[in-house]
């Protein structure tokens, strides 16, 4: 029972709904093996013989017993057992006359203490590795009390108080700011430029660094969970700023490179980092605050030195179902985001790092296929509260997808929630599937059909799962299970590197592992060798990782590069040049795992040169 108890609570750190574990199954489950195992190990303890008894022939009794004559016990005893448990009363006198006066011999029980730790049954011999093995289980059922409970409970976060930054064009920034005092209102925001001091504009006038009101907050109440998002307006572009809210926040960013540009500073290195799945006290550690998010550190690490324009968050900003769902209203899904926003880890990566983000199933539940039914309502309250309010612009009016362009790169996040056929309605094959709904697609395929403008060389799509085929194990609600519109997909960006000088790059997130994958179009077709789409699937930052392999190329469709499933804290950085000497733009994902970098990959632009696919290919490199 020990050992099986270990067993669930290890477990139960492995749910996740991505993997379609149930997660929410585990604490009643626990529960319930503790209810049979307490007056289980207490019958057996108190029942069991401290001593065996057992019998030999006279001529087999030498060396079996114990030391000294034969021990004063009625020998009619061992005709009815080999053991004595404690309590029973000594035989009757028809038991005595019938049987054959024989030696009886005692040994005392000897100690099984390696047997006893792991699977949790009480040993006789050892009153003391009886009681610690069931202190260990008690214990571990307490951490899992601890682990469900103590966030939720003692810390809802409602008077949590924050300000963020969001999207950053090259032009504006979006501010969120939660104040849940409504004695500061109105609430200030300013803003300045922060170079450093004696800085000139293009090398001639002196930076103005004066501060500059970019408006005020008049009201805040429950009903937006007291948040406002605020726009600063009307700045340089490539340039650093530092804006201050007057209920104590302050922080800084960096405006965009113009379109087609490089940044002037940072070696013309244009960055930016992407990742997904967070989870407050995943991994459990009894002794770390119930909000703590250990990968935040990690990041939080490397963020002065790779110089990000911002993190692209692909999903599960929240985990409302694991490990245990504790409402489906509004206030239970705002809470968690709250908890996230008040965890000791989260000002040093948002202080100095703007956040854009990408809908996934747990900010609504796991694997949610129900479009705007049921729970998404009181999902999408908070949702649309504290990351829509300061996302990129929409690629139109009501809807939950987003496009814009920075610097080199121009980006499309993808909703593949909201709009979603049921998984299990149709086979993957089936042309009635849809993962982005008939307006998504269209609006999708415009993008990639379109040229962009003069030096932006890269389209990068943000999925919040994974576009290959290549995970096995819940594949279903991958692209796995909408293949013809995936299909689609994949020939329209396929034509993109036919066009040439500009690539195609997929980022994803959602498994707890990472894969890079290629995936190359047919031979013998029109498109060249040179037009393979990439993708780079990254999570996550701050949860646990699958100790089941489940990635596997088994076709030459989706081509495996790399695969990195362990690492409890993932997040990728992408970094885009353009050398002075060369037609093509070079882009370069780099890897992090656990806090250190671990792999890291580089692809060049199709060139952009005339001619059929073989001619491309000859060029490209």
């Amino acid at each position: 029972m020990g050992m099986s108890t270990r067993q669930i609570l290890e477990v139960s750190q492995l749910t996740d709904g991505d993997s379609q574990i149930p997660g929410h199954h585990f604490p009643p489950i626990i529960y319930t093996a503790l209810a049979i195992y307490i007056p289980a190990f207490s019958a057996r303890f108190l029942k069991e013989s401290t001593y065996d008894v057992f019998t030999r022939r006279p001529d087999d009794t030498v060396g079996h017993s114990l030391a000294g004559p034969r021990p004063s016990v009625n020998p009619s005893i061992a005709a009815h057992s080999q053991s004595i448990p404690n309590g029973l009363s000594p035989p009757s006198a028809e038991a005595k006359e019938s049987m054959v006066g024989e030696p009886v011999f005692l040994e005392e029980n000897r100690s099984h203490v390696i047997r006893t730790v792991l699977t949790g049954l009480p040993d006789s011999a050892s009153v003391f590795w009886s009681l610690v093995t069931a202190a260990m289980n008690l214990v571990l059922v307490a951490m899992v009390v601890d682990l469900i409970y103590r966030g939720p409970v003692w810390h809802p976060s409602h008077d949590v108080s924050f300000a963020r930054v969001g999207f950053v064009s090259d032009s504006s920034a979006k501010i969120l700011v939660r104040e849940p005092d409504t004695t500061q209102l109105p609430i200030y925001v300013s803003y300045r430029r922060a170079e450093l001091p004696g800085s000139r504009e293009n090398g001639s006038s002196a930076i103005n660094d004066a501060w500059k009101s970019a408006g005020q907050i008049f009201w805040l109440s429950n009903e937006t969970d007291y948040t406002s998002a605020v726009t600063i307006s009307r700045l340089r572009s490539d340039s650093l700023y530092q804006y201050a809210v007057s209920n104590n926040h302050t922080g800084q960013f960096k405006t965009a490179p113009s379109t087609g540009l490089s940044p002037r500073d940072s070696g013309g290195i244009f960055t930016f980092l992407t990742s997904s799945c967070i989870k407050p006290h995943f991994p459990y550690n009894p002794f770390s605050h119930p909000l703590s998010i250990p990968g935040l550190r990690d990041l939080a690490k490397w963020i002065p030195d790779l110089h990000a324009q911002f993190m692209l968050f692909l999903g599960d900003f929240i985990y409302i179902d694991v490990p245990k769902r504790f409402g489906t209203d509004v206030e239970s899904y705002r809470r968690e985001y709250r908890q996230v926003y008040a965890s000791p880890d989260w000002p040093s990566v948002s202080k100095n790092l703007p956040w854009i983000h990408v809908l996934d199933d747990h900010e609504i539940a796991n694997d949610w296929d129900g479009n705007t039914t049921g729970l998404y309502q009181a999902a999408v309250d908070p949702w649309e509260l504290y990351h829509t309010s300061v996302n990129p612009p929409e690629v139109r009016a009501g809807a939950s997808y987003f496009s814009f362009i920075q610097g080199p790169a121009s980006f499309f996040l993808m909703d593949t929630r909201r709009y979603r056929s049921p998984e299990f309605e149709a086979p993957p094959e089936s042309y009635e599937k849809t993962m982005l709904g008939r307006v998504q697609i269209a609006d999708l395929m415009s993008w990639l059909r379109r040229s962009e403008p003069a030096g932006v060389r890269w389209k990068i799509i943000a999925s919040s799962i994974p576009f290959t085929k290549n995970w096995r194990f819940g594949d279903q609600d991958t692209w796995a299970g909408y293949l013809v519109e995936r299909e689609m997909i994949l020939k329209a960006m396929w034509d993109v590197g036919l066009r040439g000088g500009v690539g195609v790059i997929i980022l994803s997130g959602d498994r707890h592992e990472f894969a890079a994958t290629a995936f190359p179009p047919p031979t013998g077709g029109k498109w060249p060798l040179s037009a393979t789409v990439h993708e780079f699937s990254t999570s996550p930052l701050s949860q646990f990782y699958l100790p089941v392999r489940t990635y596997q190329q088994r076709d030459i469709d989706d081509v495996c590069i790399k695969y990195i499933p362990d690492g409890n804290s993932k997040f990728g950085a992408v970094e885009i040049t353009k050398p002075a000497a060369s037609d093509q733009s070079v882009l370069k994902f780099r890897l992090f795992v656990d806090g250190e970098e671990s792999w890291s990959y580089v692809l060049t632009t199709p060139p952009n040169v005339a001619g059929g696919g073989r001619g491309k290919d000859a060029l490209w490199g």
